[in-house]
């Protein structure tokens, strides 16, 4: 990709050369000129002979701009390059083969946003695009793991500007284990994904705590009020450093946690660490991996130890340990 931006750089720096009757483009010009424009913009690589005798012919061709350039146009056996028609220029032309395959996939690529809130320009521009580009419908090569049918995806636009022009809401909300919604006055500060949820994260005065986190997919209503908007003052890289998922528990503290892990399982897991923290300590035996994670026991880590099943062992803590063999001698009963 950099060397097709490249490429169209250099193509716009000769249009302005072939346009210019005042001065006279020889090659060794054109070259001075071309990569000092490359320089301007902090690319230092120059140009070779080789690489604008290459762009003027892809300039010429019909799969580019199919430029006239003046052939008469010669000081004894120096030649020199300008366009036969003064008032041509490639900025006036309608896009070429490749600007179009390019612009299609990049249209492709961009309607992947289409729907979050960061990205809420890009659905009338695409449609412009779109319209005027009529990209043909391909067979798609890419996707992201987002699922725009989520249950409270509707919030993200008003929570997302909430955010970022510092307003007080009071939310309507009602937990999984809660009979009937309940109001409370929130001060949105950020918003994370995790397992294909979102989450907001902010100050609920009535707990007095500054990372209350509430999942989308449980808000009822959302209502802007007056009031004065507590600034937020959390580190959220930080925040979820020794964390798996969104769970900060109360009155935990960083574990070492060790875990057991089937060979065939732990190419998947060395390959994809579970937590950043994530240290490989030795074999225990020829099918079994021993590793370390440095992180606070929550739900998140529990569900993704389980997810693993049989492949996965906790050594320590003692209390990890106890928990997952109580689940799985659960599980076991509820199939007997």
């Amino acid at each position: 990709m950099a060397n097709f931006k490249n490429a169209i750089y250099r193509y716009r720096v000769l249009d302005r050369c072939f346009s210019n009757r005042l001065v006279k483009y020889d090659i060794n010009k054109l070259i001075e000129v071309v990569s000092n424009a490359l320089r301007d913009v902090g690319i230092n690589e120059g140009v070779s002979r080789a690489t604008i005798y290459a762009d003027i012919a892809f300039m010429k061709d019909s799969k580019g701009y199919s430029i006239d350039l003046d052939e008469e146009f010669k000081d004894g056996r120096t030649r020199y390059y300008r366009y036969s028609d003064p008032d041509f220029s490639i900025n006036n032309m309608p896009l070429n083969e490749i600007e179009v395959d390019n612009l299609k996939s990049a249209i492709e690529l961009l309607s992947q946003f289409k729907g979050m809130p960061q990205f809420e320009w890009m659905n009338e521009t695409i449609s412009k695009l779109q319209q005027n580009i009529k990209p043909a419908k391909q067979k798609e090569i890419m996707s992201f793991d987002a699922n725009q049918y989520l249950k409270g995806i509707e919030w993200l636009g008003e929570l997302y500007n909430s955010i970022q022009y510092k307003k007080v809401l009071t939310i309507t909300y009602q937990d999984f284990n809660a009979p009937d919604p309940y109001e409370l006055e929130f001060h949105p500060y950020y918003l994370k994904q995790y397992n294909n949820r979102w989450f907001v994260f902010g100050y609920n005065p009535a707990k007095d705590i500054p990372t209350w986190n509430l999942a989308l997919d449980r808000i009822k209503d959302i209502k802007q009020v007056k009031g004065k908007y507590r600034p937020d003052q959390t580190n959220w890289d930080e925040y979820f450093d020794d964390i798996i998922g969104v769970t900060i528990p109360e009155n935990k503290k960083v574990e070492k946690v060790e875990l057991s892990i089937a060979s065939n399982t732990a190419k998947y897991i060395l390959s994809k660490p579970l937590h950043h923290s994530q240290t490989q300590i030795k074999m225990l035996d020829s099918d079994q991996v021993h590793i370390v994670l440095k992180v606070m026991v929550n739900r998140e880590l529990i569900n993704t130890i389980l997810s693993f099943g049989d492949n996965i062992t906790v050594l320590k803590p003692a209390g990890l340990r106890k928990e997952i063999s109580s689940i799985f001698a659960t599980a076991l009963t509820n199939y007997n």
